[in-house]
C-alpha cells in the first residue's frame, strides 16, 4: 500500500513537472530570441559606428595635413612663411608651474 502511494505521488509529481518544464522552456526560448535580436541590432550599430569613426579619422587626416594648412593660410588668410630674420626666439628661465 505504501509503495502504491509513493508511486502515485511520483507519477503525480511527474505529471505536474512536465508542463512546468515545457512552459519554462518556451519562456527561455522567447528570452533567447529577444536577446538574439538585440545582439544583432547592437552588432549592426557597432558596424555603423566603426565605419563612421573610420570616415572621421580619414577626415581628420586630410584636414590636418601640413600641405592643406599651408595652402589655406596662404590663399584664404593671406599669410606667408616668415623669413629667418623675422623669427624671434624667446627662452624662458625659471621654475615651471
Amino acid at each position: 500500500m505504501k509503495k502504491r502511494c509513493l508511486y502515485g505521488a511520483a507519477l503525480f509529481s511527474l505529471a505536474l513537472a512536465i508542463p512546468c518544464l515545457l512552459i519554462l522552456d518556451s519562456v527561455q526560448g522567447k528570452r533567447f530570441a529577444t536577446m538574439e535580436r538585440e545582439v544583432a541590432q547592437l552588432e549592426k550599430k557597432q558596424v555603423e559606428l566603426v565605419e563612421n569613426n573610420r570616415k572621421l579619422i580619414t577626415g581628420i587626416s586630410v584636414l590636418s595635413s601640413s600641405d592643406r594648412i599651408e595652402k589655406y593660410a596662404e590663399e584664404e588668410l593671406g599669410m606667408r612663411k616668415a623669413a629667418s630674420h623675422e623669427i624671434v626666439r624667446i627662452e624662458m628661465k625659471g621654475k615651471r608651474q
